[in-house]
Protein backbone atom coordinates (compact mmCIF):
# COMPACT_ATOMS: atom_id res chain seq x y z
CA UNK A 1 0.00 0.00 0.00
CA UNK A 2 2.69 2.55 1.02
CA UNK A 3 4.40 1.63 -1.98
CA UNK A 4 1.09 2.21 -4.10
CA UNK A 5 1.17 5.52 -2.20
CA UNK A 6 4.59 6.49 -3.55
CA UNK A 7 3.96 5.38 -6.72
CA UNK A 8 0.79 7.69 -6.99
CA UNK A 9 2.50 10.49 -5.19
CA UNK A 10 4.30 12.26 -8.22
CA UNK A 11 1.83 11.77 -10.55
CA UNK A 12 -1.04 13.14 -8.34
CA UNK A 13 1.61 15.90 -7.51
CA UNK A 14 2.01 16.96 -11.26
CA UNK A 15 -1.91 16.96 -12.25
CA UNK A 16 -2.37 19.34 -9.05
CA UNK A 17 0.07 21.32 -10.68
CA UNK A 18 -0.97 21.52 -14.25
CA UNK A 19 -4.39 22.45 -12.29
CA UNK A 20 -2.74 25.27 -10.53
CA UNK A 21 -1.11 26.25 -13.37
CA UNK A 22 -4.31 26.27 -15.32
CA UNK A 23 -5.71 28.02 -12.91
CA UNK A 24 -3.13 30.70 -13.08
CA UNK A 25 -3.28 30.76 -17.18
CA UNK A 26 -6.87 31.23 -16.94
CA UNK A 27 -7.18 34.57 -15.05
CA UNK A 28 -6.90 37.49 -17.11
CA UNK A 29 -4.99 40.62 -16.75
CA UNK A 30 -6.32 43.51 -17.12
CA UNK A 31 -4.46 46.55 -17.69
CA UNK A 32 -5.45 49.80 -16.45
CA UNK A 33 -3.59 53.45 -16.09
CA UNK A 34 -4.89 55.78 -13.71
CA UNK A 35 -3.88 59.26 -12.98
CA UNK A 36 -2.62 59.85 -9.50
CA UNK A 37 -4.79 61.73 -7.21
CA UNK A 38 -4.24 64.75 -5.41
CA UNK A 39 -4.82 63.26 -2.00
CA UNK A 40 -5.34 59.89 -0.66
CA UNK A 41 -8.28 59.32 -0.27
CA UNK A 42 -9.14 60.03 -4.03
CA UNK A 43 -6.73 57.54 -4.49
CA UNK A 44 -8.09 55.00 -1.94
CA UNK A 45 -11.71 55.45 -4.10
CA UNK A 46 -10.14 54.23 -7.02
CA UNK A 47 -8.38 51.32 -5.36
CA UNK A 48 -11.89 50.15 -3.26
CA UNK A 49 -13.34 50.48 -7.30
CA UNK A 50 -10.62 47.99 -8.51
CA UNK A 51 -10.74 45.43 -5.58
CA UNK A 52 -14.97 45.03 -5.72
CA UNK A 53 -14.34 44.45 -9.54
CA UNK A 54 -11.80 41.85 -8.82
CA UNK A 55 -14.27 40.15 -5.88
CA UNK A 56 -17.01 40.05 -8.59
CA UNK A 57 -14.34 38.63 -11.42
CA UNK A 58 -12.09 36.08 -9.74
CA UNK A 59 -11.01 35.74 -12.98
CA UNK A 60 -9.58 39.02 -13.55
CA UNK A 61 -6.32 40.55 -12.13
CA UNK A 62 -5.84 44.15 -12.40
CA UNK A 63 -2.80 45.48 -12.88
CA UNK A 64 -3.02 49.52 -12.09
CA UNK A 65 -0.53 51.88 -13.12
CA UNK A 66 -0.33 55.68 -11.94
CA UNK A 67 1.42 58.59 -13.38
CA UNK A 68 1.31 62.50 -12.05
CA UNK A 69 -1.54 64.40 -14.37
CA UNK A 70 1.58 66.27 -16.33
CA UNK A 71 3.32 62.72 -17.44
CA UNK A 72 0.14 60.93 -18.38
CA UNK A 73 0.03 62.03 -22.02
CA UNK A 74 3.38 61.59 -22.54
CA UNK A 75 3.28 58.08 -21.22
CA UNK A 76 0.04 57.02 -23.41
CA UNK A 77 1.22 58.68 -26.55
CA UNK A 78 4.82 56.53 -26.25
CA UNK A 79 2.43 53.30 -25.58
CA UNK A 80 0.95 53.57 -28.44
CA UNK A 81 3.01 54.41 -30.73
CA UNK A 82 4.86 51.66 -29.71
CA UNK A 83 1.51 49.19 -30.67
CA UNK A 84 1.67 48.37 -26.44
CA UNK A 85 -1.20 50.60 -25.08
CA UNK A 86 -3.01 50.20 -21.65
CA UNK A 87 -6.18 47.84 -22.28
CA UNK A 88 -8.04 50.86 -20.27
CA UNK A 89 -6.83 54.80 -19.58
CA UNK A 90 -7.75 57.89 -17.62
CA UNK A 91 -6.04 61.14 -17.07
CA UNK A 92 -7.61 64.79 -15.65
CA UNK A 93 -6.39 66.21 -19.16
CA UNK A 94 -7.37 63.56 -21.86
CA UNK A 95 -10.60 65.40 -23.26
CA UNK A 96 -8.68 69.00 -22.73
CA UNK A 97 -5.85 67.49 -25.23
CA UNK A 98 -6.45 64.45 -26.49
CA UNK A 99 -9.34 62.34 -26.70
CA UNK A 100 -11.15 64.02 -29.90
CA UNK A 101 -8.06 63.58 -31.92
CA UNK A 102 -7.76 59.82 -30.96
CA UNK A 103 -10.67 59.01 -31.77
CA UNK A 104 -10.60 60.92 -35.56
CA UNK A 105 -7.38 59.06 -35.99
CA UNK A 106 -8.92 55.82 -35.09
CA UNK A 107 -7.42 54.87 -32.05
CA UNK A 108 -10.03 54.27 -29.38
CA UNK A 109 -12.16 51.60 -29.10
CA UNK A 110 -16.02 51.94 -30.24
CA UNK A 111 -17.59 51.22 -26.59
CA UNK A 112 -21.04 52.47 -27.77
CA UNK A 113 -22.41 49.08 -26.68
CA UNK A 114 -21.46 49.94 -22.83
CA UNK A 115 -23.03 53.17 -23.17
CA UNK A 116 -26.19 53.17 -25.17
CA UNK A 117 -27.84 50.93 -22.67
CA UNK A 118 -27.30 53.89 -19.55
CA UNK A 119 -27.49 57.03 -21.48
CA UNK A 120 -30.65 57.97 -19.12
CA UNK A 121 -28.43 57.81 -16.36
CA UNK A 122 -26.62 61.39 -17.44
CA UNK A 123 -27.11 64.76 -16.95
CA UNK A 124 -27.14 67.20 -19.92
CA UNK A 125 -23.71 68.00 -21.63
CA UNK A 126 -21.71 64.82 -20.31
CA UNK A 127 -21.70 62.24 -22.27
CA UNK A 128 -22.58 64.42 -25.47
CA UNK A 129 -19.00 64.78 -25.22
CA UNK A 130 -18.16 61.26 -25.77
CA UNK A 131 -19.77 60.69 -29.03
CA UNK A 132 -17.00 61.25 -31.22
CA UNK A 133 -16.40 61.47 -35.29
CA UNK A 134 -13.32 58.70 -36.46
CA UNK A 135 -12.09 59.66 -39.79
CA UNK A 136 -11.71 56.06 -40.37
CA UNK A 137 -14.77 54.98 -40.30
CA UNK A 138 -16.61 58.12 -41.79
CA UNK A 139 -18.97 58.37 -38.55
CA UNK A 140 -19.15 59.15 -34.60
CA UNK A 141 -19.67 56.97 -31.70
CA UNK A 142 -19.11 56.96 -28.11
CA UNK A 143 -15.30 56.36 -28.19
CA UNK A 144 -15.10 57.40 -25.18
CA UNK A 145 -16.88 57.02 -21.56
CA UNK A 146 -17.29 59.72 -18.97
CA UNK A 147 -16.34 60.01 -15.14
CA UNK A 148 -16.75 62.77 -13.73
CA UNK A 149 -16.57 66.64 -14.27
CA UNK A 150 -15.35 69.97 -13.47
CA UNK A 151 -15.73 73.68 -14.08
CA UNK A 152 -14.24 76.92 -12.64
CA UNK A 153 -14.22 78.08 -8.63
CA UNK A 154 -12.77 81.17 -7.07
CA UNK A 155 -11.22 80.09 -3.89
CA UNK A 156 -9.69 82.49 -1.18
CA UNK A 157 -8.39 83.20 2.09
CA UNK A 158 -10.63 84.61 4.39
CA UNK A 159 -8.22 85.08 7.32
CA UNK A 160 -6.15 86.73 5.51
CA UNK A 161 -8.89 88.94 3.63
CA UNK A 162 -9.77 89.68 6.96
CA UNK A 163 -6.21 90.59 8.37
CA UNK A 164 -6.14 93.20 5.32
CA UNK A 165 -8.78 95.21 7.24
CA UNK A 166 -11.79 93.94 4.90
CA UNK A 167 -14.97 91.86 5.31
CA UNK A 168 -16.33 89.94 3.04
CA UNK A 169 -19.23 92.26 2.08
CA UNK A 170 -16.61 94.23 0.76
CA UNK A 171 -15.33 92.01 -2.10
CA UNK A 172 -17.28 94.17 -5.94
CA UNK A 173 -19.30 91.95 -7.74
CA UNK A 174 -18.42 93.59 -10.78
CA UNK A 175 -15.99 92.44 -12.95
CA UNK A 176 -12.54 95.16 -13.08
CA UNK A 177 -13.51 95.99 -9.66
CA UNK A 178 -13.41 92.28 -8.69
CA UNK A 179 -9.95 91.85 -10.10
CA UNK A 180 -8.91 95.33 -9.11
CA UNK A 181 -10.00 94.82 -5.13
CA UNK A 182 -7.56 92.07 -4.96
CA UNK A 183 -5.09 93.49 -6.81
CA UNK A 184 -4.72 97.18 -5.63
CA UNK A 185 -6.81 96.92 -2.27
CA UNK A 186 -6.01 93.64 -0.67
CA UNK A 187 -2.52 93.42 -1.82
CA UNK A 188 -0.59 96.15 -0.35
CA UNK A 189 -2.89 95.84 2.51
CA UNK A 190 -1.62 92.25 3.42
CA UNK A 191 1.93 93.35 3.18
CA UNK A 192 1.60 95.76 5.18
CA UNK A 193 0.06 93.98 7.86
CA UNK A 194 1.79 90.32 8.01
CA UNK A 195 5.25 91.70 6.87
CA UNK A 196 5.45 89.44 3.88
CA UNK A 197 5.83 89.33 0.33
CA UNK A 198 1.86 88.26 -0.65
CA UNK A 199 0.20 88.28 -3.70
CA UNK A 200 -3.69 89.42 -3.95
CA UNK A 201 -3.79 87.00 -7.26
CA UNK A 202 -2.29 83.48 -8.21
CA UNK A 203 -3.01 83.60 -11.70
CA UNK A 204 -2.15 80.48 -13.88
CA UNK A 205 0.01 80.96 -16.26
CA UNK A 206 2.25 78.32 -17.58
CA UNK A 207 2.16 76.49 -20.83
CA UNK A 208 2.69 73.24 -19.71
CA UNK A 209 -0.96 73.83 -17.11
CA UNK A 210 -4.05 72.97 -18.18
CA UNK A 211 -5.49 75.59 -15.17
CA UNK A 212 -4.02 78.26 -17.27
CA UNK A 213 -5.99 77.91 -20.19
CA UNK A 214 -9.23 76.60 -18.39
CA UNK A 215 -8.72 79.76 -16.50
CA UNK A 216 -8.08 81.76 -19.30
CA UNK A 217 -11.30 80.71 -21.52
CA UNK A 218 -13.28 81.46 -18.49
CA UNK A 219 -12.13 85.12 -18.93
CA UNK A 220 -13.04 84.89 -22.28
CA UNK A 221 -16.39 83.51 -21.68
CA UNK A 222 -16.63 86.67 -19.32
CA UNK A 223 -16.22 88.62 -22.37
CA UNK A 224 -19.21 86.38 -24.44
CA UNK A 225 -16.10 85.25 -27.13
CA UNK A 226 -17.62 82.20 -29.30
CA UNK A 227 -14.60 81.07 -31.40
CA UNK A 228 -16.87 78.22 -33.11
CA UNK A 229 -20.84 77.56 -33.88
CA UNK A 230 -22.23 74.53 -32.51
CA UNK A 231 -21.53 72.83 -36.06
CA UNK A 232 -17.64 73.20 -35.03
CA UNK A 233 -16.60 76.06 -37.61
CA UNK A 234 -14.29 78.73 -36.04
CA UNK A 235 -16.04 82.36 -35.62
CA UNK A 236 -12.74 84.30 -34.89
CA UNK A 237 -13.12 87.00 -38.16
CA UNK A 238 -15.82 88.12 -36.85
CA UNK A 239 -14.55 91.46 -35.25
CA UNK A 240 -16.63 91.09 -32.20
CA UNK A 241 -14.38 87.89 -31.03
CA UNK A 242 -11.21 89.50 -31.67
CA UNK A 243 -11.85 92.46 -29.70
CA UNK A 244 -13.40 90.60 -26.51
CA UNK A 245 -10.29 88.33 -27.14
CA UNK A 246 -8.15 91.23 -26.71
CA UNK A 247 -10.34 92.23 -23.42
CA UNK A 248 -9.68 88.66 -21.78
CA UNK A 249 -6.14 88.69 -22.63
CA UNK A 250 -5.79 92.11 -20.86
CA UNK A 251 -7.73 91.23 -17.95
CA UNK A 252 -6.08 87.88 -17.88
CA UNK A 253 -2.21 89.63 -17.79
CA UNK A 254 -2.91 92.84 -15.60
CA UNK A 255 -2.23 91.32 -12.52
CA UNK A 256 1.08 89.97 -13.48
CA UNK A 257 2.31 93.39 -15.70
CA UNK A 258 0.84 95.00 -12.16
CA UNK A 259 3.09 92.63 -9.84
CA UNK A 260 -0.12 91.19 -8.39
CA UNK A 261 0.59 87.35 -8.90
CA UNK A 262 4.01 85.75 -7.86
CA UNK A 263 6.47 85.71 -11.07
CA UNK A 264 7.14 82.30 -11.46
CA UNK A 265 3.40 81.45 -12.40
CA UNK A 266 4.34 82.49 -15.80
CA UNK A 267 5.91 78.69 -15.57
CA UNK A 268 3.40 76.85 -12.54
CA UNK A 269 1.93 73.26 -13.83
CA UNK A 270 -1.17 72.11 -12.33
CA UNK A 271 -0.56 71.49 -8.72
CA UNK A 272 1.71 74.76 -8.58
CA UNK A 273 -1.52 77.89 -7.99
CA UNK A 274 -2.65 74.73 -5.45
CA UNK A 275 0.97 74.98 -3.52
CA UNK A 276 0.79 78.61 -3.76
CA UNK A 277 -2.30 79.30 -2.00
CA UNK A 278 -2.09 76.66 0.19
CA UNK A 279 1.53 78.26 1.45
CA UNK A 280 -0.65 81.43 2.05
CA UNK A 281 1.66 83.41 -0.35
CA UNK A 282 -1.53 84.19 -2.47
CA UNK A 283 -4.67 85.12 -1.21
CA UNK A 284 -7.19 84.13 -3.73
CA UNK A 285 -6.89 82.28 -7.29
CA UNK A 286 -9.04 80.49 -9.45
CA UNK A 287 -9.23 76.72 -10.11
CA UNK A 288 -10.99 74.38 -11.90
CA UNK A 289 -12.23 71.94 -8.96
CA UNK A 290 -12.04 72.69 -5.59
CA UNK A 291 -9.25 70.33 -5.04
CA UNK A 292 -7.62 73.18 -2.69
CA UNK A 293 -10.24 73.14 -0.36
CA UNK A 294 -10.66 69.41 -0.30
CA UNK A 295 -7.12 69.12 0.55
CA UNK A 296 -7.67 70.19 3.90
CA UNK A 297 -10.66 68.16 4.43
CA UNK A 298 -8.65 64.96 3.21
CA UNK A 299 -6.09 66.44 5.99
CA UNK A 300 -8.65 67.02 8.81
CA UNK A 301 -9.24 62.87 8.05
CA UNK A 302 -6.03 61.62 7.38
CA UNK A 303 -5.06 58.99 10.57
CA UNK A 304 -1.59 59.62 9.91
CA UNK A 305 -1.33 63.14 11.21
CA UNK A 306 -1.22 65.07 14.17
CA UNK A 307 -4.44 65.74 16.11
CA UNK A 308 -2.73 69.15 15.89
CA UNK A 309 -1.96 69.05 12.11
CA UNK A 310 -5.99 67.26 11.29
CA UNK A 311 -7.11 70.56 14.09
CA UNK A 312 -5.57 73.03 11.58
CA UNK A 313 -6.64 71.54 8.54
CA UNK A 314 -10.12 71.81 9.82
CA UNK A 315 -10.12 75.17 10.52
CA UNK A 316 -8.48 75.85 6.93
CA UNK A 317 -11.48 73.89 5.62
CA UNK A 318 -14.70 75.11 7.57
CA UNK A 319 -13.35 78.44 8.59
CA UNK A 320 -10.89 79.97 6.88
CA UNK A 321 -11.28 79.03 3.29
CA UNK A 322 -13.99 80.33 0.52
CA UNK A 323 -15.36 78.80 -2.55
CA UNK A 324 -17.02 81.28 -4.90
CA UNK A 325 -18.39 81.80 -8.16
CA UNK A 326 -16.56 84.34 -10.70
CA UNK A 327 -18.04 88.45 -10.66
CA UNK A 328 -20.81 89.16 -13.23
CA UNK A 329 -19.49 89.96 -16.67
CA UNK A 330 -17.96 92.86 -18.22
CA UNK A 331 -21.45 93.62 -19.67
CA UNK A 332 -23.28 92.94 -16.51
CA UNK A 333 -24.93 89.45 -17.12
CA UNK A 334 -24.32 86.23 -15.21
CA UNK A 335 -21.63 84.03 -15.93
CA UNK A 336 -22.47 80.78 -17.54
CA UNK A 337 -19.75 78.18 -17.09
CA UNK A 338 -17.75 76.19 -18.72
CA UNK A 339 -17.88 72.52 -17.66
CA UNK A 340 -15.31 69.82 -18.84
CA UNK A 341 -16.15 66.56 -18.71
CA UNK A 342 -13.33 63.90 -18.19
CA UNK A 343 -13.01 61.24 -20.19
CA UNK A 344 -11.55 57.53 -20.17
CA UNK A 345 -10.84 55.50 -23.38
CA UNK A 346 -10.46 51.85 -24.09
CA UNK A 347 -7.75 51.83 -27.24
CA UNK A 348 -8.32 49.73 -30.59
CA UNK A 349 -5.11 48.08 -29.67
CA UNK A 350 -5.57 46.88 -26.23
CA UNK A 351 -5.36 43.74 -26.11
CA UNK A 352 -8.04 42.84 -23.83
CA UNK A 353 -11.48 45.03 -25.25
CA UNK A 354 -13.63 42.83 -24.21
CA UNK A 355 -12.71 42.63 -20.26
CA UNK A 356 -11.81 46.19 -20.63
CA UNK A 357 -15.25 47.03 -21.46
CA UNK A 358 -16.72 44.97 -19.31
CA UNK A 359 -14.82 47.06 -16.59
CA UNK A 360 -16.14 50.38 -17.81
CA UNK A 361 -19.09 49.29 -17.38
CA UNK A 362 -19.12 48.06 -13.77
CA UNK A 363 -17.39 51.61 -12.86
CA UNK A 364 -20.28 53.53 -14.55
CA UNK A 365 -22.82 51.59 -12.90
CA UNK A 366 -24.38 54.06 -10.16
CA UNK A 367 -22.98 51.92 -6.73
CA UNK A 368 -19.40 51.94 -8.07
CA UNK A 369 -19.21 55.26 -9.87
CA UNK A 370 -20.86 57.57 -7.39
CA UNK A 371 -18.52 56.34 -4.12
CA UNK A 372 -15.49 56.76 -6.66
CA UNK A 373 -16.31 60.57 -7.17
CA UNK A 374 -17.45 61.37 -3.86
CA UNK A 375 -14.27 59.79 -2.48
CA UNK A 376 -12.53 62.76 -4.14
CA UNK A 377 -14.03 64.88 -1.74
CA UNK A 378 -15.84 67.39 -3.86
CA UNK A 379 -12.91 67.66 -6.11
CA UNK A 380 -15.20 66.11 -9.30
CA UNK A 381 -18.43 66.48 -9.93
CA UNK A 382 -20.62 63.79 -11.00
CA UNK A 383 -21.87 63.13 -14.78
CA UNK A 384 -25.31 61.46 -13.54
CA UNK A 385 -28.58 63.10 -12.36
CA UNK A 386 -28.80 60.86 -9.35
CA UNK A 387 -25.41 61.05 -7.65
CA UNK A 388 -26.10 65.06 -8.43
CA UNK A 389 -28.67 65.46 -6.01
CA UNK A 390 -27.48 63.26 -3.46
CA UNK A 391 -27.39 65.32 -0.10
CA UNK A 392 -23.44 65.10 -0.43
CA UNK A 393 -23.29 67.95 -2.34
CA UNK A 394 -25.04 70.42 0.01
CA UNK A 395 -23.45 69.18 3.00
CA UNK A 396 -21.02 72.12 3.42
CA UNK A 397 -20.61 75.41 1.51
CA UNK A 398 -17.82 74.70 -0.83
CA UNK A 399 -19.81 71.57 -2.16
CA UNK A 400 -22.86 73.44 -1.95
CA UNK A 401 -20.98 76.21 -4.56
CA UNK A 402 -19.78 73.82 -7.07
CA UNK A 403 -23.58 72.13 -7.06
CA UNK A 404 -25.22 75.90 -7.14
CA UNK A 405 -22.75 76.77 -10.06
CA UNK A 406 -23.93 73.46 -11.90
CA UNK A 407 -27.79 73.75 -11.15
CA UNK A 408 -27.15 77.34 -12.96
CA UNK A 409 -26.69 75.38 -16.51
CA UNK A 410 -23.45 75.19 -18.45
CA UNK A 411 -21.77 75.10 -21.92
CA UNK A 412 -19.15 72.77 -23.30
CA UNK A 413 -15.69 73.96 -24.58
CA UNK A 414 -14.80 74.27 -28.56
CA UNK A 415 -13.11 70.76 -28.65
CA UNK A 416 -16.18 69.04 -28.32
CA UNK A 417 -17.88 70.50 -31.08
CA UNK A 418 -14.35 70.72 -33.17
CA UNK A 419 -11.67 68.35 -32.54
CA UNK A 420 -9.00 70.02 -33.53
CA UNK A 421 -9.00 72.45 -30.09
CA UNK A 422 -7.61 69.63 -28.38
CA UNK A 423 -4.71 70.38 -30.66
CA UNK A 424 -4.82 74.07 -29.84
CA UNK A 425 -5.32 73.32 -25.93
CA UNK A 426 -2.05 70.82 -26.15
CA UNK A 427 -0.04 73.39 -27.91
CA UNK A 428 -1.81 75.93 -24.96
CA UNK A 429 -1.89 79.07 -27.46
CA UNK A 430 -3.89 81.04 -24.74
CA UNK A 431 -0.95 80.28 -22.25
CA UNK A 432 1.90 81.23 -25.16
CA UNK A 433 -0.03 84.53 -25.93
CA UNK A 434 0.04 85.44 -22.23
CA UNK A 435 3.40 84.90 -22.07
CA UNK A 436 4.49 86.78 -25.36
CA UNK A 437 2.49 89.82 -23.53
CA UNK A 438 4.14 89.28 -20.17
CA UNK A 439 7.39 88.26 -21.26
CA UNK A 440 8.22 89.21 -24.51
CA UNK A 441 6.40 92.65 -24.14
CA UNK A 442 4.17 92.33 -27.25
CA UNK A 443 1.07 94.45 -27.33
CA UNK A 444 -1.90 92.56 -26.53
CA UNK A 445 -3.61 93.07 -29.88
CA UNK A 446 -0.46 91.94 -31.50
CA UNK A 447 -0.75 88.71 -28.86
CA UNK A 448 -4.10 88.36 -29.83
CA UNK A 449 -3.69 87.83 -33.77
CA UNK A 450 -0.61 85.49 -33.42
CA UNK A 451 -3.53 83.48 -31.70
CA UNK A 452 -6.38 83.58 -33.91
CA UNK A 453 -3.72 83.32 -36.91
CA UNK A 454 -2.42 79.91 -35.38
CA UNK A 455 -6.34 78.77 -33.81
CA UNK A 456 -7.28 79.16 -38.11
CA UNK A 457 -4.27 77.43 -38.95
CA UNK A 458 -4.68 74.44 -36.70
CA UNK A 459 -8.23 74.36 -36.39
CA UNK A 460 -10.21 76.12 -39.78
CA UNK A 461 -8.36 73.75 -41.77
CA UNK A 462 -10.10 71.25 -44.00
CA UNK A 463 -9.82 67.65 -42.26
Amino acid sequence: MKRLKAALAPTLLAALGLLAGGHAMAQEKLTVWWVKGFYKAEDDALFAAIKKFEDANKNVKIELSQYPVQDMIPKTVSALDSGSPPDVAYADVYDFQVTGKWAFDGKLEDISSVLKPMLGNFAPNTVETTFLYNDQTKGKAYYAFPIKQQTMHIEYWKDMLEEAGFKESDIPTTWKEYWSFWCDKVQPASRQKSGKRNFGIGMPMGVDSSDSFYSFLTFMDAYNVKLVDDNGKLLVDDPKVRTGLIGALTDYTTPYTKGCTPPSSTSWKDPDNNVAFHNKTTVLTHNATISIAAKWLDDMNNATLTPEQREEAKKNYTERIRTAGFPIKPDGSKMVYRTAVKTGVVFKDAKNKETAKKFVAFLLQEENLTPYVEGALGRWFPVTKGAQQRDFWKADPHRLSVYNQYAAGTVTFEFTKNYKFTVLNNENVWAKAMNRVVNEKVPVDKAVDEMIARIKTVAGAAN
